[in-house]
């Protein structure tokens, strides 16, 4: 089985399974939806291990588009992500909170796709820029979500780019 496909299998059973404690549990809270959420946030953490791995040497070495087909699958494993979270109830009192924060991690997903267009077309800087722009929103969207302690949930760019 290919590495993408174990990745939506681990993200689909963990969504399951997470769907399954929050309709037996009843009332949404910020503990039960950090449960929920951490597996898959988890799985897309560890896809972006594997997808980034050797990404900077790549930029260094100006091997940029194999560095830019990184970005898009990176950027589509998230987008996966996304659409997973999104079905996970949210507390009723948390629910502006975690839509703004998914939001910003789908303009995550954005500045992943524009930095590989970048890449693509062998713009260097303007790369280079987007990447700053993208840890500037990763952590405001951390800083939406500091109540709820994430572990796999925060995002840190830094780790892979």
């Amino acid at each position: 089985m290919s590495s993408r496909l174990m990745v939506v299998a681990a993200i689909a059973v963990a969504t399951s399974a997470a769907l399954a404690s929050l309709a037996v549990a009843g009332e949404v809270t910020r503990s039960s939806y950090r449960e929920a959420v951490e597996p898959i946030c988890k799985a897309d953490t560890q896809a972006n291990e594997r997808i980034f791995a050797g990404v900077k040497a790549e930029v260094r070495e100006g091997k940029l588009k194999p560095a830019a087909a990184k970005f898009t699958k990176a950027s589509r494993a998230l987008k996966s992500a996304i659409s997973e979270l999104q079905r996970i109830p949210a507390p009723a009192a948390d629910a502006a909170r975690l839509s703004k924060w998914l939001g910003k991690v789908s303009n995550e997903a954005g500045y992943f796709e524009a930095v590989a267009r970048k890449l693509r077309a062998g713009d260097k800087a303007a790369a280079e820029h987007l990447v700053n722009k993208l840890t500037t929103e990763a952590n405001a969207a951390n800083n939406v979500v500091i109540p709820f302690e994430f572990t796999y949930c925060r995002l840190e760019p830094g780790r892979f780019t």
